[in-house]
């Protein structure tokens, strides 16, 4: 009776710690693998013990948005790079990330190497803004935006911040930035920013 009653009782706990862990690469509306809206700057070095996490120095580009941190795996792959919503602030949240690791996806397949026929199949745009050189593709109800080069546009549309419409996007244009913003002022910010490097 106490070999099945142990029994019980172990199965249960497997169970219950098989249910509560996460992912680490699933990418779901305020998180990201192990990290969530609401953890700090502080946070990180538990959050991402088995990886390294490199903290940047602001300077002159990256002052507004706070810095950078990046992320890498024990091998030395960049899987994240993070931007705090305050410089230089161990207890500020996190305001964007920037996702580099392919292995991050969402539960529909949406991840760095994706193309756009991924969001057309699974996602509603919410808006798509036209800068010089991308467009920027928010989805309804999450934090997910893409950020596409003009280069893969139809020629007639490379040239021109006029609006564009979800069906003028091929279906095989692929993203130069996958982006989750967790700040919209921040988040508006880095945008532009980032639309205008290249």
């Amino acid at each position: 009776m106490q070999k099945l009653m142990l029994l019980a009782i172990t199965a249960t706990v497997l169970l219950t710690s098989c249910e509560t862990k996460k992912d680490p690469f699933l990418v779901s509306n305020g998180a990201i693998g192990l990290l969530s809206k609401s953890n700090k700057v502080s946070q990180l070095d538990s959050i991402f013990a088995l990886d390294s996490v490199v903290f940047t120095k602001a300077d002159v580009q990256n002052f507004i948005s706070g810095g950078k941190i990046e992320v890498f795996d024990s091998a030395g792959n960049l899987l994240l790079i993070l931007d705090p919503k305050t410089l230089q602030d161990k207890t500020s949240e996190i305001a964007y990330i920037q996702v580099m690791d392919n292995r991050f996806s969402t539960n529909k397949g949406l991840s760095v190497n994706s193309t756009y026929k991924t969001i057309k199949d699974n996602y509603i745009v919410s808006t798509i803004e036209s800068t010089l050189s991308s467009v920027i593709v928010s989805l309804e109800g999450s934090d997910i935006y893409v950020i596409i080069d003009k280069k893969e546009l139809p020629e007639n549309l490379r040239y021109t911040q006029n609006k564009i419409e979800t069906t003028q996007i091929p279906d095989e244009a692929v993203f130069k930035y996958f982006m989750i913003g967790w700040d919209s002022e921040v988040e508006k910010e880095e945008e532009e920013n980032i639309s205008e490097e290249k």
